[in-house]
């Protein structure tokens, strides 16, 4: 007989419970400390009786294996950091219909669509991850001369078969604080490949992100994101509620290598690391509106990139880099239309910043057109200044069809009579 929902106050009886076939609804009373890990049948739910309700897993152990149409909401589920508070068992044909509602965590939260796993949908609606860390995942997505380091949150359709898609609605997610930041990537999406399995996505929404991927200085073929959508990923909507912070090595704050019709930054986005970027794109962004700062301080930390694919409409509020070699601007593939309210300033001279996964020099740019690069339309408003010694504002190898920049130049550095 089937037990409409059962009460748990025990380690033991929550136990009990996911083993029981009879038990559908499983409701967590109190705090609940030292478990095991557990995994949830199929058609399972979890939720927290109480506001305060919570599971606390053993050291160094995962938490809570989801099978298919499981559901887990106000709850609260504790792992060491670089464990997974939720993740999935991929001996099951299908992911069914995935519910997270309301959850936090500390640990990782990892979904992946590989071995039997060849459909479903995850729906995440506000899951906080407080703390976690990703860098000691080895199977790691791999294009342009560089790894990408997995996230705190990751949903990873790794099927190599284009016919197998995964979609997901993705609302309300955060990870890490300002100074305690999650390590690796923050929120990471991705399908098998270019040619690989498809992540459909409706909706991927943030709030506060803070990543510090923990890439050793030096290390040229591995990078992570604040939020990144992966190759294979198909994003109806991304929209950063949030601030974006990244804070280490070739940590990239916003970075697309798929598809997306619509990116919007609502809040400011900012990297402090060397080599890390403002917004990134390898893929295809039909849209994407930035409506506060961009700020980089780390050498060669540039503001905004197009290195493959193409930005149909790029607009921004302001963009600005404070270190050398980091360029403000740089167009490298054909884009649309590029609008930028208040202006681009650099404040830095020439240095080292990774490209594709070669380490090379530039100079701190304003905005930098190279030869494969062209614009339909760049319109600027409110100046474009450098701070350098040495360093011109624009830079123009590439074809732009129409250029209106209000505001002037500036060269606040000076030395060009000694080039």
């Amino acid at each position: 007989m089937n037990i409409p929902e059962k009460s748990v106050t025990t380690v033991d009886a929550l136990l009990a419970a996911t083993k029981d076939r009879n038990v559908r609804h499983i409701a967590v009373d109190g705090h609940l400390a030292n478990a095991p890990s557990i995994g949830l049948l199929p058609g399972q739910t979890l939720r927290g009786a109480g506001e305060s309700s919570s599971i606390t897993f053993a050291a160094a152990t995962d938490g809570v294996q989801l099978s298919s149409d499981n559901r887990i909401h106000n709850l609260r589920l504790n792992a060491s950091a670089e464990k997974r508070a939720i993740f999935n068992d991929t001996a099951v044909a299908s992911l069914g219909r995935i519910e997270l509602r309301s959850v936090t965590t500390t640990g990782r939260v990892q979904i992946l669509a590989r071995d039997k796993v060849r459909a479903g949908h995850v729906d995440v609606d506000r899951l906080d991850i407080i703390a976690a860390d990703a860098r000691a995942e080895i199977e790691r997505p791999h294009g342009y001369g560089v790894y990408v380091l997995h996230g705190a949150f990751t949903l990873w359709n790794m099927q190599p078969d284009d016919t197998v898609a995964i979609s997901a609605d993705l609302v309300g997610l955060s990870a890490g604080r300002d100074g305690a930041p999650v390590r690796g990537s923050g929120i990471f999406v991705s399908g098998g490949g270019d040619k690989g399995g498809r992540l459909i996505v409706r909706r991927l929404e943030t709030e506060a992100v803070y990543s510090d991927g923990g890439i050793a200085p030096g290390t040229p073929d591995q990078i992570t994101g604040g939020v990144f959508t992966v190759y294979g990923a198909h994003v109806d909507s991304v929209r950063n509620r949030g601030p974006v912070t990244t804070y280490g090595v070739n940590d990239m704050v916003l970075d697309n290598w798929g598809v997306v019709d619509r990116w919007t930054a609502e809040e400011k986005i900012t990297s402090y690391g060397p080599s890390g970027i403002g917004f990134v794109n390898f893929g295809i962004v039909h849209e994407l509106k930035v409506n506060k700062l961009i700020e980089t301080f780390g050498k060669g930390a540039r503001g905004f990139n197009v290195y493959t694919g193409t930005v149909n409409l790029a607009e921004f509020d302001r963009v600005v880099t404070h270190a050398d070699g980091a360029v403000g601007i740089q167009i490298s593939q054909p884009i649309g239309r590029l609008v930028v309210h208040r202006g681009i300033e650099t404040f830095g001279g020439t240095g080292e910043s990774l490209v594709k996964g070669v380490v090379v020099n530039l100079s701190a740019i304003a905005l930098s057109i190279k030869p494969n690069g062209s614009a339909r339309e760049i319109e600027i408003a409110g100046g474009i200044k450098t701070n350098g010694a040495g360093v011109a504002p624009i830079e123009q190898h590439g074809a732009i069809e129409s250029l209106r920049i209000t505001g002037g130049f500036q060269t606040i550095g000076g030395g060009f009579d000694k080039i």
